[in-house]
């Protein structure tokens, strides 16, 4: 009898353990499925996006990484208000194109959301947008200094990278996107380039995937911290705009695209997804 007594209570202590184990896990699960977010590949990706980011120094405790909704195109997801480093797949929310929240929780999102939305709103071919303040770009956004690529691997960020001001039409405010008429104005300056600086506040990078949203994010901030170097020391020589198609098409080629991710993604401490 005492025998079958301790065994119970072993019975008992394992399986209290393990569900005190558990329950991060489970909290994170009720959390995905209250968010209405199934186990997506392009999500899992969305999460280590913002890791790489994070750790490239593209974004610190600001800026923001969002795909757009492979199940509706007129939906995107991105992270509750929340420094990129710090992001996991439950804090993912889905956003409808207007920038408003399906979050049933309805956590704080992020106030420069419109972005993104009038971006994917104006671009059928962007499926991943990136808003960034890395440092080595804001002198281009506020001289009228031309950032142009410089290095094959920066062929990425595109042969022009235009510049708004947001105080040309909606004079002086906080300098952030927060309405859909801002966003759009912003999306109209993008045009169909990848890339675009805002004056005195940071960049946005819009792309066909969310790897190639995130080469090109870090490579505009590398291409930027070699020309400001190239500038210091004489007249730089940027790469001819067939030297930037030819090199772009390597760059984002399956080869070269899958080998950065994956090397970024080890540097994040992410799996390479």
């Amino acid at each position: 009898m005492a025998s079958n007594a301790r065994v119970a209570r072993r019975e008992f202590v394992r399986t209290a353990l393990g569900m005190l184990a558990a329950a991060p896990f489970a909290a994170r699960a009720f959390a995905q499925d209250a968010a209405g977010l199934g186990e997506r590949i392009e999500f899992r990706r969305l999460v280590a996006a913002n890791r790489i980011l994070a750790r490239e120094e593209v974004v610190d405790a600001f800026g923001h990484v969002s795909v757009r909704d492979p199940e509706h195109a007129g939906h995107y997801v991105m992270a509750r208000s929340r420094s990129p480093e710090l992001v996991e797949y439950a804090d993912l929310i889905r956003f409808e194109q207007d920038g408003r929240s399906l979050d049933p929780e309805n956590r704080r999102p992020y106030g420069e959301r419109m972005i993104h939305g009038a971006i994917y709103e104006a671009r059928g071919d962007v499926n991943a947008v990136v808003h960034n303040h890395a440092y080595p770009l804001l002198p281009f956004g506020i001289t009228g200094r031309a950032l142009e690529p410089m290095v094959h691997t920066a062929s990425v960020i595109g042969s022009e990278v235009p510049i708004w001001d947001i105080a040309a039409r909606f004079d002086a405010t906080d300098m952030l996107v927060r309405s859909m008429e801002q966003g759009r104005d912003l999306a109209a300056a993008l045009g169909g380039n990848t890339c675009l600086l805002m004056r005195g506040h940071g960049a946005v990078v819009a792309a066909h995937s969310l790897k190639a949203a995130v080469m090109t994010a870090i490579y505009l901030k590398v291409n930027a911290e070699v020309q400001l170097q190239a500038m210091a020391i004489g007249t730089p020589r940027g790469l001819s705009d067939r030297e930037v198609e030819l090199s772009r098409a390597t760059q984002l080629s399956p080869l070269a695209l899958d080998r950065a991710w994956e090397y970024f993604c080890l540097r994040a401490g992410v799996d390479p997804i």
